[in-house]
């Protein structure tokens, strides 16, 4: 071989138009699951987040009655009771004036006015046997009878060492006509102010012709010499009253 033409021979290829190499079919499928992969797991956080929202508020809403209503039903069923319930049952209930004064109970200290002037107190009958009749008012029909049987049995409540008096919410001077109209002995003593009525419980509501109102309920106490009430007798009727009271009296 000449040397023109190794010269010619040895001259590179002329450079063809470059083709842009086709792109591997794999490489291609590879980078659209790459980009898809990425849009899912982009996708996947938002939709799991709202899917966890969802299942709380749904617990949420399912378990905000059940709570109530296990809270609430306790609460209505085991409720305390109040105290002032609790002291009323524990604390012994106290009785009305009226109602206080009971037998074996030491007798209720007095001092108030009589006819004829001067005061009648409790301690002036100390060691002795005392009668307290209360009577509506004086003068009246049946509390006339009743001091006139009391006057007629006085010597013999003396001879059994007891004594008598008569109350009512009358004035002194009231119980002074009354004593001077019926030649009554026994003192008559006047409780305007209701005090000893009240203590001994002589003073109540009272019914009268379908009327309610408050007043002297006839009653008779009898003390004993020991200063203690022996005998109540209340609601009174005078027909022979003033002799079961000394039936009474002999009887102690």
């Amino acid at each position: 071989m000449s040397k023109k033409t190794r010269k010619k021979s040895s001259k590179p290829a002329p450079k063809s138009r470059k083709t842009p190499a086709p792109k591997p079919a794999a490489a291609k499928s590879a980078r659209k699951a790459a980009q898809r992969s990425d849009t899912t797991s982009a996708k996947k956080p938002a939709a799991k987040t709202a899917s966890k929202t969802a299942k709380a508020a749904a617990k949420a809403t399912v378990r905000k009655p059940d709570k109530t209503a296990e809270t609430a039903a306790p609460k209505a069923s085991h409720k305390p009771t109040s105290k002032p319930l609790k002291s009323n049952l524990s604390a012994p209930t106290k009785p009305d004036v009226g109602t206080e004064l009971v037998e074996g109970a030491m007798a209720r200290p007095f001092s108030l006015p009589r006819d004829g002037g001067g005061n009648v107190s409790l301690a002036d009958y100390a060691g002795k046997k005392l009668v307290l009749f209360f009577y509506p008012r004086a003068d009246t029909p049946g509390c006339t009878r009743e001091a006139i049987d009391f006057t007629r049995l006085e010597s013999a409540f003396t001879d059994e060492g007891a004594a008598v008096l008569g109350i009512s919410a009358d004035t002194v001077k009231a119980q002074e006509s009354f004593r001077n109209k019926h030649q009554l002995s026994v003192p008559l003593i006047s409780d305007e102010q209701h005090e000893m009525l009240e203590a001994y419980g002589a003073w109540g509501e009272k019914s009268m012709y379908g009327r309610n109102f408050m007043g002297i309920i006839r009653t008779t106490v009898l003390i004993g010499a020991n200063g203690r009430v022996a005998k109540i007798w209340r609601n009174v009727r005078v027909d022979g009253h003033a002799d079961e009271v000394l039936a009474a009296v002999r009887a102690i």
